[in-house]
């Protein structure tokens, strides 16, 4: 059994408990999530997968249970500890009797004000999670009762750090800034020397902040937000969506970009779906 992002609301909605990053964290946090699949192991006890597609930033997983596998994709292994998550690519992750896996959805990290990292060199694995975040508070997260307390626990943290660095760090700023900008206003189509001259820095500087916070171009990190934007409503609100919404020139534009989002080999039921996406 396969559960794709986007198609099986239901599942995404209902088995998995999610949050929103408060305001103050919002930002840099999309959202908190926490596995919730007891009932299904019984239904399913030979496991079930989850295909989820490209996304901008990256999440921090904490595994609250035993070993489970993670497909990002042609590439399976094996994980049985915390990890960094790229989500740039398709995903596919297998769970079996046992799992339990915590997760934080970044669009950008605040660790960056700590830490000197590039994520541009984190793009193909998973990656351990203990140099991007303290062992203390992964041990704590791993102790508290539950979701709600662990979000409190990497609430205050984060908060915590990014009030002490706020205005320390200029790529951070910069590039949560205009991801913020371009998804309220759709305008995924700006280009890096119109954002550039915003912030009046070059266009190659604009480019490393990005590639260095994100792991993506700006072309790329914008491309994949308008794309998921635009996908989402068009299965939860088909009648009110409108390809002109996103910046596409026509419907067709709009599908091509749909075809290369969702035609991928491990997403094994995509394509009846983006047959009755073309209908709509």
């Amino acid at each position: 059994m396969q559960h794709v992002e986007f198609f099986h609301k239901d599942h995404f909605e209902f088995r998995y408990f999610r949050k929103k990053a408060k305001p103050a964290l919002s930002r840099f946090i999309d959202f908190f999530w926490e596995t919730d699949f007891d009932t299904l192991f019984h239904q399913y006890p030979q496991g079930f997968s989850d295909a989820l597609f490209p996304n901008i930033g990256y999440t921090y997983l904490v595994n609250l249970g035993t070993p489970f596998i993670m497909q990002l994709g042609d590439h399976a292994m094996e994980v049985r500890t915390d990890g960094f998550l790229p989500r740039h690519k398709h995903m596919v992750c297998h769970h079996f009797k046992g799992n339990r896996i915590f997760g934080i959805k970044f669009k950008v990290s605040p660790v960056l004000f700590e830490k000197k990292i590039d994520f541009s060199e984190y793009r193909e694995y998973v990656f351990p999670l203990s140099y991007l975040i303290d062992r203390d508070i992964t041990d704590q997260l791993k102790c508290a009762p539950d979701f709600e307390k662990r979000i409190a626990i990497l609430s205050a943290y984060y908060e915590e750090m990014i009030l002490k660095h706020s205005g320390a760090f200029k790529p951070v700023e910069v590039v949560t800034q205009i991801l913020k900008n371009c998804n309220e206003k759709n305008q995924f189509n700006v280009s890096i020397e119109a954002l550039s001259s915003q912030y009046r820095i070059s266009s190659r500087t604009l480019q490393r902040y990005f590639e260095a916070t994100t792991s993506l171009s700006s072309k790329q990190a914008l491309q994949i937000m308008r794309i998921r934007k635009a996908v989402e409503e068009l299965t939860t609100s088909p009648q009110s969506f409108h390809f002109s919404t996103y910046g596409y020139y026509d419907y067709s534009h709009f599908y091509k970009n749909l075809r290369s989002f969702v035609a991928h080999d491990t997403i094994e039921v995509v394509q009846p779906h983006l047959k009755l996406l073309k209908g709509k």
